[in-house]
């Protein structure tokens, strides 16, 4: 069960599943985060300044997408907030996750086509330009290429693993799950102490 100072923390990559989280979390009577105004942390984030983002998780109990799916994050909060429950959802693969985040960009920025750099520069999530802000944070691709595949997929691989080796002696804290998986519903409500109330994950945000 989750306590009064304890947090849930979504912390899998855009595209993983992590809207169907969201939505499972509220159904189950957590208060969520405002994503609206965890996006306005994107300045501390970039300098490495996590206090505004701790301030921010004493208002509500459990959170998801960034910048709590950004690398480093999930260390100072783990910190500030022991005894947290930690969730890293995943795809099949890191081809399936490089498919999902190109189609999704593609269709909210650029008519479907991989987004350039031009198309990032005037793109509005929150605030214009702040998807090519968010590009150049995560992703070490040429400008000329913001979403290279092979840079994409280490991205991806890369994070997962430093997840699970700062979790490795901790793993009664994290749960790995893939939403798609049928029983994934299940191990999510086991892993924070409630009764399920649904059979499988609410399919959310999909491509």
């Amino acid at each position: 069960m989750i306590g009064n100072n304890q947090k849930i923390f979504c912390i899998g990559l855009n595209k993983t599943g992590t809207t169907s989280i969201k939505k499972a979390m509220q159904h189950l009577g957590f208060i969520v985060g405002n994503q609206a105004e965890a996006q306005n942390l994107l300045k501390p984030w970039l300098k490495r300044d996590f206090q505004p983002i701790i301030n921010y998780c004493k208002y509500a109990q459990a959170f998801q997408d960034s910048p709590f799916s950004f690398p480093y994050t999930y260390i100072p909060l783990d910190q500030a907030f022991p005894n947290s429950k930690f969730i890293l959802t995943i795809r099949d693969d890191a081809e399936q996750w490089y498919s999902s985040i190109t189609r999704f960009h593609g269709k909210k920025w650029s008519n479907g086509a991989i987004p350039t750099k031009n198309d990032l520069l005037n793109a509005v999530n929150g605030t214009k330009g702040r998807p090519w802000i968010v590009n150049r944070a995560l992703f070490c691709t040429p400008e000329e290429d913001p979403y290279q595949k092979e840079k994409l997929i280490a991205f991806y691989n890369n994070y997962i693993h430093d997840v699970k080796q700062y979790f490795k002696y901790r793993t009664e804290d994290l749960l790995i799950i893939n939403v798609a998986n049928e029983d994934s519903y299940l191990k999510f409500c086991e892993f924070l102490g409630k009764s399920p109330i649904e059979k499988r994950f609410p399919w959310e945000n999909k491509t």
